[in-house]
């Protein structure tokens, strides 16, 4: 009589890992996997840069720019100035890319004057490209750690190569995902972007609101040309749906010189004492 067959160990086995059941486990594991690995380099806290994915660096918008004008030529159809005027508005855009660039490099620099033992202000992206990834980029520029939360899409997106090793984190839970982002970041800077920018916006504001985060988290909106023509924040103070208080948590940014000035401040002001509960 046969005894009975051995079975794999259940958290070795795939199948049952990938289940509904297991659905918890997997929870937990994007928790404890960030909390260890920032625990073990240091990480304090963090200053977050959203902004979009598609938004090209300052060199690769002007070639595209020049290679549709030799391809539009003299042309001037309904569909040449379209594909031109399109590549003049991702040209004009790209400026956001250097400018995310030099102000993550500038936080860095001067965060490491405060130190390594732990980590103050790391700068942490959304992991891609784009904003994202001039973000990351600019920090590890200056030559310090940077972070990226990056997440599992239907369609491809890699960490961009500018993330320290062992600090970029694939999360298939976004709300996962905005737990990192918010738990230990001190300062959110919003660049130019699209529907997830404005939704991290829109968490980070209503966690401030709710009083689940720190009343002096910061919250930087930067590049009023573009954000004042995609939301009219202060209509909002005008219908009743938030009082001047809640809009007052907004700040305001057009240079890397003022948002740098603006944010140096109010973590100056507000963060250079380490909170009493680090580590994590």
């Amino acid at each position: 009589m046969k005894g009975p067959t051995k079975t794999s160990l259940a958290f070795l086995d795939g199948t049952f890992m990938q289940s509904t059941s297991a659905r918890p486990l997997r929870i937990l594991a994007e928790y404890i996997d960030p909390l260890t690995r920032l625990q073990t380099e240091g990480i304090a806290d963090t200053i977050v840069m959203f902004g979009s994915a598609r938004i090209l660096p300052r060199a690769r918008a002007r070639a595209r720019l020049e290679r549709t004008r030799r391809l539009v030529g003299r042309r001037r159809d309904p569909a040449a100035r379209l594909r031109l005027r399109t590549a003049r508005d991702v040209f004009e855009m790209s400026r956001y890319y250097e400018e995310a660039r030099q102000l993550a490099a500038r936080i860095t620099a001067w965060s490491l004057t405060l130190g390594e033992h732990p980590r103050r202000f790391v700068i942490c992206s959304g992991g891609g490209p784009g904003i994202m990834e001039a973000a990351n980029r600019g920090a590890a520029e200056a030559g310090g750690k940077t972070v990226g939360l990056g997440i599992e899409l239907p369609h491809e997106q890699r960490l961009n190569p500018y993330i320290t090793s062992g600090l970029g984190f694939n999360f298939h839970y976004f709300f996962m995902r905005k737990l990192w982002f918010a738990q230990i970041a001190k300062a959110l800077i919003v660049f130019p972007g699209g529907f997830g920018t404005m939704d991290e916006l829109w968490v980070m504001l209503t966690l401030m609101q709710t009083k689940k985060l720190g009343r002096h988290h910061l919250v930087l909106i930067y590049g009023r040309r573009y954000w004042d023509r995609v939301l009219h924040w202060s209509e909002m103070i005008r219908w009743g749906t938030i009082d001047k208080h809640e809009y007052a948590v907004l700040q305001f940014a057009d240079t890397v010189d003022e948002a740098f000035e603006r944010v140096k401040a109010g973590l100056v002001k507000h963060h250079l004492r380490l909170d009493p509960g680090w580590p994590l």
